[in-house]
């Protein structure tokens, strides 16, 4: 004769109690591999960003030009110039002209020339240029931010083989410069520029 016999309602808790245990531990996987894909898309998103900062000061800094800027309508002999709170920077400043900015067949009221300061303010590294070298009197420069933050910003300048300095005001450009960063995500940074020829 043939009997059936159902669970008991131990192995039903213990079964269940199972069941919770694995969703439990599923749970806490997926919200691990969530947590790591939020982080892994927000480092990259981060170091797109330095990428791209790190990119504009190299194609400004490379491209610098002996160039003299009329300040205030008045005639200057400096053609760049940085330093410890240069240009209203928080940490160091530098500011220079620009050549190569895309002009096609000179179509737009400008030249091919274009100033442009970097400086920090509240954490941010900032682009600071005018569409015109010589501005009138009064004129307001366009402001880009580039870089959230900073944390620290300084400047080496080297003028000839055997020196280097932090503060730079001079008719000639620099043969080159040293540029760090110290940055929330990323830590410490730095980039060297050669101008010109060593053997200039």
């Amino acid at each position: 004769m043939n009997t059936s016999r159902g669970f008991t309602l131990l192995e039903i808790l213990i079964a269940l109690a199972i069941f919770t245990l694995i969703g439990l531990a599923s749970n806490a996987v997926l919200t691990s591999v969530l947590n790591s894909d939020r982080l892994s898309t927000q480092r990259f998103d981060q170091l797109q960003t330095l990428q791209r900062a790190m990119m504009t000061i190299e194609r400004d800094v490379l491209q610098a030009l002996p160039r003299h800027i009329r300040i205030e309508g008045e005639a200057s002999d400096t053609t760049l110039s940085g330093g410890q709170g240069e240009f209203e920077s928080e940490f160091y400043g530098i500011g220079f002209v620009r050549g190569g900015w895309h002009n096609p067949q000179l179509v737009l009221p400008r030249s091919t020339l274009q100033p442009v300061v970097y400086r920090v303010q509240e954490g941010t590294l900032q682009r600071v240029y005018s569409n015109y070298v010589d501005n009138v009197v009064g004129a307001e420069p366009r402001i880009k931010n580039i870089l959230d933050g900073v944390e620290g910003f300084s400047i080496e300048f080297v003028a000839d083989a055997e020196s280097d300095s932090e503060a730079y005001a001079g008719n000639d450009l620099p043969k080159a410069i040293r540029i760090m960063l110290n940055l929330t995500a990323f830590g410490d940074i730095q980039r060297t520029f050669l101008l010109t020829p060593v053997n200039q």
